[in-house]
C-alpha cells in the first residue's frame, strides 16, 4: 500500500541518528540542501571514529550533538530545542559475527536506542511526520530458495556439521533474489534479529501515531569514506588493503558467495529520496545494485587493481553468515523513483581510488 503528500520535503528540519558516520556523511550534503536545519546525533564510538572528533566528510550545515542514543537524557535535550519533521534512523551496531559476541551490545544500540528515541519523541510530543529506518538484508536471513520441483522453501540456517564437511549450498537448490513483498525474514544472526526487531518496533509505534515510514533494507554497502579501522565491517576495503600489500586475497568458504555490494553514493541517493519523495510506502524495500557477485569477483578486480597475486580459497567459514544474498529493487524504483547508477567495476574503482589517496592508511 503506498499514500502520497502532497509535495516532497522542501525545508523543516531533519534528525539523523548516527549521522556522523559512513551513510550520515554521505547523505549529509543533500540533506543540508534540503532542509533548514539538520540535527546529528551520534555517540563518536571509537570503533568507528578513532579521533573521536567532528569527521570532515560530514556537511558544514550540519549541527553535531555527541551523545548516547540510548540516554533518554540524550532525547530529553535534543528535542527540547527542535521538532524534527523527518527522522532519518542509521545508528546501530553492525556486524554479524562481532553480535554473536556482544549480542547485549547489539540489542542496547539497536532495540533500546530506537525504543528511546520514540519514547523521547512522544514524551516532548513531537512527533515526526516521518521515520526513515535503514534496514539491513540480515533480516533474511539465509533467504527462500527454489527447489528441484521448483518450489520456493525457506532452508534457514546452516549448520556447523554442514558447513564442516564444506557443504556451503542446499543440495539440488537455487537462491532467489530478497524482496520485502515476498521473502520471509528469518534472520540467523543476532545482528539481523536486532534489525528486524527495529523495523517492527517503528512500524508499531508510527502505525499508532500516524506517523509515515520508510524501512530501506540495504544490501552490502561500500565505497568511499568507510571505516578503514574497523574490524567488523567492510570486506571491500578490507581486500583492497590486502591487495595493496602485494598479498593474494583469501576467500572464504569456495569463494562463490553471492553478494549484493551496493555503493555509497547509490545508497545516499536512496534514502534521500526516502526522506523527500512524495509517495512513500509501508512495506520495506530492497536498496542495491540490482545484481549479485560472487565474492571471488570482487576480489580478482581488486587483485587486478593493485596488480595483486590471484585471490586463493581457504574453506574458512564464519557463522551466522548466509550463503547467497542480493536484492530486487523494483519496489524502490516504482515507490521511490531511485535506480542504482554504478555497476561492481565502477564501485570498486572509486573505493580503491579513495583508499590510495589516504595518508595514514597501510597494507592489511
Amino acid at each position: 500500500m503506498t499514500h502520497s503528500t502532497p509535495e516532497p520535503t522542501a525545508r523543516g528540519t531533519v534528525l539523523v541518528t548516527g549521522g556522523a558516520g559512513f551513510i550520515g556523511c554521505a547523505i549529509s550534503p543533500a540533506l543540508v540542501e534540503n532542509f533548514d536545519r539538520v540535527i546529528v546525533v551520534d555517540s563518536l564510538h571509537p570503533q568507528i571514529h578513532a579521533s573521536g572528533q567532528r569527521p570532515a566528510e560530514l556537511a558544514d550545515g550540519a549541527e553535531l550533538v555527541k551523545a548516547d542514543i540510548t540516554s533518554p537524557d540524550t532525547w530529553d535535550e535534543v528535542l527540547s530545542d527542535i521538532t524534527p519533521d523527518v527522522v532519518i534512523h542509521l545508528a546501530a551496531e553492525t556486524g554479524t559475527g562481532q553480535s554473536l559476541e556482544e549480542s547485549t551490545r547489539h540489542a542496547q544500540a539497536n532495540v533500546v536506542g530506537t525504543t528511546q528515541m520514540l519514547d523521547g519523541l512522544n514524551r516532548h510530543g513531537k512527533l515526526p511526520r516521518r521515520i526513515v529506518l535503514s534496514s539491513s538484508r540480515a533480516v533474511y536471513g539465509e533467504g527462500a530458495w527454489t527447489d528441484i520441483d521448483g518450489k520456493s522453501f525457506y532452508p534457514g540456517q546452516r549448520t556447523s556439521e554442514t558447513l564442516d564437511e564444506q557443504q556451503w549450498d542446499f543440495p539440488g537448490s537455487t537462491p532467489e533474489p530478497m524482496k520485502a513483498s515476498r521473502t520471509f525474514p528469518a534472520p540467523v544472526s543476532v545482528y539481523g534479529a536486532t534489525k528486524l526487531a527495529q523495523e517492527n518496533i517503528i512500524q508499531a509505534w508510527a502505525k499508532s501515531y500516524g506517523v509515515q515510514t520508510v524501512i530501506l533494507r540495504l544490501q552490502n554497502v561500500y565505497g568511499p569514506g568507510q571505516s578503514l579501522i574497523n574490524p567488523y565491517t567492510g570486506i571491500m576495503s578490507l581486500f583492497c588493503r590486502i591487495a595493496m600489500g602485494g598479498k593474494s586475497i583469501p576467500l572464504y568458504e569456495d569463494g562463490e558467495v553471492r553478494r549484493d555490494f551496493v555503493l555509497i553514493d547509490d545508497v545516499a541517493s536512496a534514502i534521500v529520496a526516502g526522506a523527500l519523495s512524495p509517495t512513500v510506502q509501508a512495506q520495506p524495500m530492497d536498496i542495491g545494485s540490482g545484481e549479485f557477485q560472487t565474492i571471488g569477483t570482487a576480489a580478482r578486480i581488486i587483485a587486478q587493481h593493485y596488480g595483486a597475486p590471484e585471490p586463493h580459497v581457504t574453506g574458512q567459514y564464519r557463522q551466522g553468515d548466509v550463503r547467497h544474498a542480493w536484492a530486487d529493487v523494483e519496489d524502490a524504483r516504482k515507490t521511490l523513483d531511485w535506480v542504482p547508477q554504478y555497476n561492481l567495476e565502477a564501485g570498486i574503482e572509486r573505493l580503491a581510488s579513495w583508499i590510495d589517496a589516504q595518508p595514514d592508511v597501510k597494507p592489511y
